[in-house]
């Protein structure tokens, strides 16, 4: 779902919606771009934590001061608007992870390093997800240079043990891994997808009703998890 989707999904005009769009991705990104802030538009971050950082540094600007003001504090809504639209879904702020996985005052160094290689996509959990599923979970496809290794129940709210339970994966290509790492699909307990209402064109995207994956009993309570707490069944 697209920021602008997302805003007309909380209820926002038309023309509300459009102009915090406009807001986001042209006069500020261009503010923050020329300050040297990012190398993109703001809608190219796709981390909380690093937005955060973006969107203090561009509230100093005296020209956002100057246009904020002017504006009655329609910029800064703007900014809250986005950041409320990063927040909303699972999103994942790796480098935000990382720093909590070296907080953890009670596990070893080597338990660390698992879990960091984890979180960026390496290490032991992709391996038995290549060896368990053999492709992409979903579609078969084999090359594995193209697969990305995605948690069923989201890293975040995953105990350190289910971070590396290979029964808590699903090897995707990466179109199916953001979808449902977004909660715009999931599956049930016979491994049938179901397409979330929010969904917009997933035939555009290669997403078909018919889909489905072999599933184990080991699977299921992570699956379980995702429909009640990822899937989107509703508009916000």
């Amino acid at each position: 779902m697209t920021f602008d989707e997302w805003m007309r999904a909380q209820g926002l005009s038309d023309a509300s919606a459009k102009k915090y769009l406009s807001s986001v991705q042209g006069v500020m990104s261009e503010w923050a771009q020329s300050a040297g802030l990012i190398d993109g538009p703001l809608t190219s971050i796709s981390g909380l934590a690093q937005f955060h950082v973006v969107a203090e540094q561009l509230k100093q600007l005296p020209i956002f001061v100057e246009r904020n003001t002017v504006g009655k504090s329609m910029y800064s809504s703007a900014l809250n608007r986005f950041a409320d639209y990063l927040k909303a879904g699972f999103d994942s702020d790796i480098e935000a992870d990382i720093d909590d996985i070296f907080r953890q005052p009670n596990i070893s160094e080597t338990e660390k390093s698992r879990l960091v290689k984890t979180r960026i996509g390496q290490g032991d959990f992709r391996t038995r997800l290549i060896g368990y599923w053999q492709g992409c979970a979903v579609t078969g496809y084999q090359d594995v240079s193209f697969l990305v290794a995605s948690h069923i129940k989201p890293w975040r709210v995953s105990s350190n043990a289910e971070k590396l339970d290979h029964f808590n994966g699903l090897l995707l290509l990466p179109t199916l891994d953001k979808a449902f790492d977004g909660g715009f699909i999931s599956f049930k307990n016979n491994g049938d997808i179901v397409l979330s209402p929010q969904l917009s064109h997933p035939d555009v995207l290669g997403i078909r009703s018919d889909m489905n994956i072999h599933l184990t009993q080991q699977h299921l309570g992570f699956l379980e998890f995702h429909r009640d707490c990822v899937f989107r069944k509703a508009a916000y």
